[in-house]
Parts: structure tokens; sequence; C-alpha cells
């Protein structure tokens, strides 16, 4: 079956992202170690809260502010924790290729509403998408299943009907739970080659 749409994750598949450049910045201005900031802003229980919606981005803020004695504004913060992304131009072009056909293309992240917003303001890709299914709206992160009927419910599509691109087996592997076509994005050649099977190219 050919695909009727194509699923970007974010992270580590269009865009390339490191906390720790976040937590370098930050450190200087805190009163815990560079180890400690990264830990508490990078896959911590409080990172969990935020990219499932449980906390807005001004909890969030105040939370890491208490633990780490951060000395700057919210918005000095905001501007330092989100600018941590470099484009993968190859498969951010994989993507026009797609759009240019006239395949419909989403993207399905676990994320927070900071990087959203930082996203959307420098990258002009993120805005051709056909829609967005993000973590931190539906208060659910991948791989747990309700986001995945979130992806099908928004896109109309299920099954081998989805074409599903991750850089995580775990997330992949839900997918495949489900039916989809769906490949554990190592490279753009790689992945290049799996659309090309599928027939989309």
């Amino acid at each position: 079956m050919i695909p009727k749409a194509v699923i970007f994750d974010l992270g580590k598949v269009l865009l390339d992202f490191d906390f720790s450049v976040a937590a370098s910045r930050l450190e200087p201005r805190c009163r815990v170690t560079l180890p400690e900031l990264q830990t508490l802003i990078d896959q911590s229980p409080l990172l969990f809260q935020f990219e499932t919606g449980r906390i807005t981005v001004e909890q969030f803020f105040e939370k890491v502010r208490s633990v780490t004695g951060f000395d700057g504004s919210i918005a000095e913060f905001c501007g330092i924790f989100a600018d941590i992304f470099t484009p993968i131009d190859s498969m951010i072009e994989l993507h026009d290729k797609l759009r240019a056909l006239g395949i419909p293309t989403f993207i399905f992240s676990n994320t927070n509403d900071l990087a959203i917003r930082h996203v959307r303001q420098n990258y002009p890709f993120f805005a051709k998408f056909s829609g967005y299914v993000l973590s931190y709206e539906h208060g659910v992160m991948k791989p747990d299943p309700r986001l995945y009927e979130k992806v099908e419910s928004i896109t109309g599509h299920a099954g081998g009907e989805l074409c599903y691109i991750d850089d995580r087996p775990e997330n992949i592997a839900t997918a495949l739970r489900r039916g989809w076509q769906a490949v554990v994005h190592e490279s753009t050649a790689k992945t290049s080659l799996f659309i090309r099977e599928t027939g989309l190219l």
C-alpha cells in the first residue's frame, strides 16, 4: 500500500537539538553544577510535566529558578532554553520533495510550548506541514498509544495509510503495532530509501 500521509518526528529528524547548549549558557547564572542543571532540564520529571502540558511556561520557569537559583528574567530564560536547535537540511529537503508531490505531511513530536514558539519563529519549513500533533497540547507523550490515536484522528488515516519517521525505536514500535509503515531514522539516505520503497517517491 502506498501511504496517503507522511508523519515526521521533529527532534533528531528535522532539527537536531542539544540541551547541553542551554545548560552551558544557564550555568554561570545558577547556583547548581552543570551536570545537575542538565539533568533538571533534559529528560527529568519536570521536563515530562512541561512536555505533557501539565505546567505552563511560567510554572516551568519558576520551578527551574527555585531549584537552580537562576538570576535572570523569564524572557532571558526562555530565549536560552529554546535556542538549542540546528536544522537537518537534507531531511528538510526530503520533506519539500514530498510536499511538492502533494503528499500531506504532519509533525508528531514530544515537545513543549517554548520549543515550538522558537521553532515557529526561526524555521520557516515548520509552517509547511498539513497539521501537528504535539505532546504538550494533548497531555500525553510518545510512545503512549493515545497520542498515536490523535494522529489517526487528525490525519484521517490509519494503518498502512500512514508512513512514519522517528529516531527512537520505542516510538516506531508503537506505530508498527498499529499497522503504520514506519522507519527508525538513522540517516537521510536510509530514510529516503524507505520512502522510495513505499512508492511515495
